[in-house]
């Protein structure tokens, strides 16, 4: 039993046992440890993340637009040029005909071209601002 003469338990002990008895209770707060200052210079320039996220922006959209403005076309001529599509080109091909099996090639030519323009300009900045941010962590 407590003796009513005695100190009261300090608080962290009592909310220590307490959450022993009751788990569903919640813990009390720790002291938030004093945050420290950086002691380099920040992580990367914001121009060098501006220059990454504009430099992928155009790399997805020319691949989109290229891939998806093909196909729309594609779609177009069908639709609004029954005429043309039905064309018979060389060898008693369609001209529709030639025209879907061209999407392949057109696909794959985005790809391509999206590969190429990010080996080129997108990873090697990418790379410097991996490095600088392994650089940071190591301090």
């Amino acid at each position: 039993m407590h003796d009513p003469h005695s100190a009261p338990p300090t608080p962290h002990a009592y909310e220590d046992s307490a959450h022993l008895t009751y788990p569903w209770l919640p813990r009390a707060p720790k002291a938030a440890a004093p945050r420290r200052r950086p002691s380099g210079p920040a992580l990367g320039r914001h121009s060098d993340i501006r220059i990454l996220r504009s430099a992928y922006k155009w790399l997805r959209r020319v691949a989109a637009a290229t891939a998806l403005g093909y196909f729309t076309l594609f779609l177009v001529l069908s639709a609004y040029a029954p005429g043309f599509m039905t064309l018979r080109v060389d060898g008693g091909l369609s001209a529709g005909l030639l025209l879907g099996a061209c999407q392949l090639p057109v696909t794959l030519a985005a790809i391509a071209v999206y590969e190429w323009r990010a080996r080129r300009a997108v990873d090697p900045l990418s790379e410097r601002l991996r490095r600088q941010a392994e650089l940071a962590a190591r301090r």
